[in-house]
Formats: C-alpha cells, sequence, structure tokens
C-alpha cells in the first residue's frame, strides 16, 4: 500500500469545534444475532458534509452500522440519531438516507433512466420533475449519452456510476456506500474514488462509505472509524491514523508497518528509550507520557521512513540494526527490501526510486543496516 494521506485537502475539522452538533449520532449502539454480537456497545458521531469510512475485516460489524443507519436492522439495545431525532420508529422508506450496494441491483430490464427514475416514481413525483432530476444524475455522473441503454450494455464503472445517480436522485441528506467500487479493476477504482470525492463536495452531502480498502478509505475519507470484533478501535483522520496509531491492530491493518517489541527502560526530554529486540537501542521522541520503565512495548515504524545502507549510521547506539538483505522488490517507483535480522526477524524497508536506472546499489545477500529517526516510530498501547 503507497502512503496515502486522503483527505488533507480541506480545513474542514467540525470535530474539534467544541460549538459543533453532530449530524448523525449512535449512542450505545448494541447489535445481537442470537448468541452473536456483531456490533458491540459503540458510541459513534459524524458531522455534516463529513466523509466518513467505516473500515475493518469481514466480520467487524461495519456493515451492520451501515444497515442500522439505513433501518434494514433494528438496534438490540442504544439508539441513532439523524439531527437530534431519533430513528428507531421510523421505518427505512421514510429516513432521508438512500444506500448504494456492493452489487449495483439495478433493473437489468430497465434503462439507464429509467433505472434513476424508479425511485423518484415510486415516491410519485411529477413526471416533469422526475425527468428534470434524471437529466440533472445524468449530467452529474457524466452518463448523459446513456440514458437509453441497459446495464447489460455498460461498463463495471458505468453501472456503478448508474448505481450511484439512482442513489442520489432522492436528493437524501445521507448517502451511504456498501463497498460501492469493490466490483471495478485497481485502476478504474483510483478514479472513481477521486470522482467520489469531487461529488460529495459539490453536492455538499453526508457520505457514509463502509470498505475493508485500506487505501480506499485513507483517499475518501475525512475521518476513518478503524473496527474490530464489533468495536471501534480508533477514530481519526487518515493522516492520524497512518502516522500515530494508538494499537498494534490498528498500525497492522494500516498499510505496512514493521513492529519491534522492547522494555521500557526510561523517559527523557520527551523521549522514551527501550532495550529491544536483536540487541537494538529504541528511542521514540514525542512519545505519550505513562511509559513506566520496566513494562513491555511495542514500537511501529513505517518501511519509508526507514534508511537502508551498507555502512552503519553515524549513530549507530539506537534505532539501528544490521542484517541481511533477504528479499526485493521492483514495484516501479519503489523498491521493498525484507532484510532478516540475526533472530530471523523480517524488517521491512522502502525507498524511492528517484534517478531513472534499474541498478540498485543494495542487492540480495548484501550486508546492510536499518536505521531511522527518534521521531519516526510510535509507541504502541497494546
Amino acid at each position: 500500500m503507497r502512503h496515502v494521506l486522503g483527505a488533507v485537502r480541506r480545513a474542514f475539522q467540525p470535530w474539534n469545534d467544541p460549538a459543533a452538533r453532530p449530524f448523525i449520532e449512535f449512542r450505545g449502539i448494541t447489535k445481537r444475532f442470537g448468541d452473536f454480537t456483531a456490533v458491540d456497545d459503540q458510541t459513534l458521531t459524524i458531522y455534516e458534509r463529513e466523509f466518513f469510512a467505516l473500515l475493518g475485516p469481514s466480520g467487524c460489524g461495519k456493515t451492520t452500522l451501515l444497515r442500522m443507519l439505513a433501518g434494514f436492522e433494528q438496534p438490540s439495545d442504544g439508539s441513532i440519531l439523524l439531527e437530534g431525532r431519533d430513528l428507531s420508529a421510523v421505518p427505512p422508506h421514510r429516513r432521508p438516507v438512500n444506500m448504494m450496494f456492493q452489487s449495483y441491483a439495478l433493473f437489468p430490464h430497465m434503462s439507464v433512466e429509467n433505472n434513476i427514475a424508479f425511485g423518484l416514481k415510486q415516491d410519485r413525483l411529477p413526471n416533469a420533475e422526475i425527468r428534470e432530476r434524471v437529466a440533472e444524475m445524468l449530467r452529474l455522473v457524466k452518463l448523459e449519452g446513456f440514458a437509453k441503454r441497459r446495464p447489460d450494455q455498460l461498463s463495471g464503472g458505468q453501472r456503478q456510476r448508474v448505481a450511484l445517480a439512482r442513489a442520489l436522485a432522492k436528493r437524501p441528506k445521507v448517502l451511504l456506500l456498501d463497498e460501492p467500487l469493490a466490483a471495478l479493476d485497481r485502476k478504474l477504482r483510483e478514479e472513481t474514488q477521486f470522482e467520489l470525492i469531487n461529488l460529495q463536495e459539490t453536492l455538499g452531502l453526508t457520505f457514509v462509505i463502509v470498505t475493508h480498502d485500506q487505501e480506499e478509505a485513507m483517499t475518501v475519507a475525512d475521518r476513518i472509524a478503524v473496527m474490530n470484533q464489533g468495536r471501534i478501535v480508533q477514530i481519526a483522520t487518515p493522516a492520524e491514523i497512518y502516522e500515530a496509531p494508538r494499537t498494534r491492530y490498528v498500525a497492522d491493518f494500516i498499510g505496512s508497518v514493521n513492529i519491534f517489541g522492547g522494555t521500557v527502560e526510561g523517559r527523557a526530554e520527551g523521549a522514551v528509550t527501550l532495550a529491544g529486540e536483536d540487541g537494538m537501542r529504541l528511542r521514540v521522541a514525542n512519545a505519550d507520557a505513562g511509559q513506566e520503565a520496566g513494562r513491555s512495548a511495542w514500537v511501529a515504524v513505517r518501511p519509508e521512513k526507514i534508511r537502508i545502507a551498507h555502512e552503519p549510521p553515524a549513530e549507530r547506539e539506537r534505532n539501528a540494526v544490521e542484517g541481511e538483505v533477504w528479499d526485493i522488490a521492483y514495484l516501479g517507483d519503489m523498491s521493498i527490501y525484507n532484510v532478516r535480522l540475526a533472530s530471523g526477524k523480517i524488517v521491512r524497508a522502502s525507498l524511492l526510486n528517484a534517478a531513472r536506472s534499474v541498478e540498485r546499489p543494495i542487492t540480495w545477500e548484501d550486508r546492510v543496516w536499518l536505521s531511522w529517526a527518534d521521531d519516526a516510530g510510535v509507541v504502541l498501547a497494546d
């Protein structure tokens, strides 16, 4: 996964404003299916015009949260509020939300324009208004010339746009997206991610997306809730999730990471020092307080923050270790080096290929030194 810091494109941070009121609130939400607890007593706030991502592996509870907001599932405990209104007694078709499904669920016998118009006809809108909205949606998703085609005459990306247009045609206050890009190939998926960002900003709507794709969440979202086993383990901006994960689970789930175990020796001048594996001395600057001497701890370091060289660094007494190049992956824009330490632990370092050359000064079975700055690592809570 490339180092993507996502939606740092705008100064939109209502969650840091004490006066801002949440648009969507999950209060103590629990959802049980028999003996299985899919969502376990979770509280979450989402703000108006936010692009919010629920991220996690299959079975973590993210889609269940989305379906409860849509009204397709009822909470076992807790409440869901939209603009301060409790939605528990509001049926799905009366909620000001619309959902775009992973399968798109287009009607195969209907044309593009009739698919988009379906919900509007169900709401018995005047024909003139339906035609106007359909034309507006076709312009919005850039499918003006495809109105008469059926879904089987479209590409996967075009079908995805039709489903998006149909979901937006009813002008919901909140658009729910359940793995909306999963069926697209990688290149088209990347292009569509930016189209979603631009569309969300143009319309000024609140988007809530469910995905298991870390890079997708990092690209589109203002904030991400990382979930595991029915619980939210961290909510933060993409940059904070990547650069300052709180736990080993979050660090390992988001992108590629090296995690070193160690024992805290002490704390001085805002930095924590640890005795680490393979004889390493670790020093982490700007670490949170509360790291007691003698306590076991974990340090996360991203591959792109690790320097790799034949010669040892000048300050080899900390954040430095020697190993052997075990494997190399050339990815065009960067090279990935897997370095085997004396203990057998594999440490990954990445190096940008800035020069136009296929020659690599470091190759297989070379003895190399890995090192990183004091502020490159993060001490994890557990």
